[in-house]
């Protein structure tokens, strides 16, 4: 039986930017996944978007992926 990674997520109110990171002008995406061999993985995306509104968009689509086990 395979398991899939677990997302490590965590959804703040009061800090909509959690996740997010911005270098030199280039916001990106970082969380960790819990691997099935009880090890981790950080992973760090770029975004590509210098505009804090996109970068919470599609932050919001890759964690989803993420949390339905899509990225890897």
């Amino acid at each position: 039986m395979t398991q899939t990674p677990t997302a490590s997520i965590r959804i703040l109110a009061d800090n909509p930017n959690h996740h997010l990171w911005n270098n030199n002008g280039t916001f990106w995406c970082h969380y960790t996944l819990h691997l099935p061999d009880y090890t981790k993985r950080r992973v760090r995306q770029s975004l590509g978007t210098p505009c804090i509104q996109r970068a919470r968009k599609l932050r919001d689509q890759l964690l989803l992926r993420a949390a339905k086990g899509g990225a890897l």
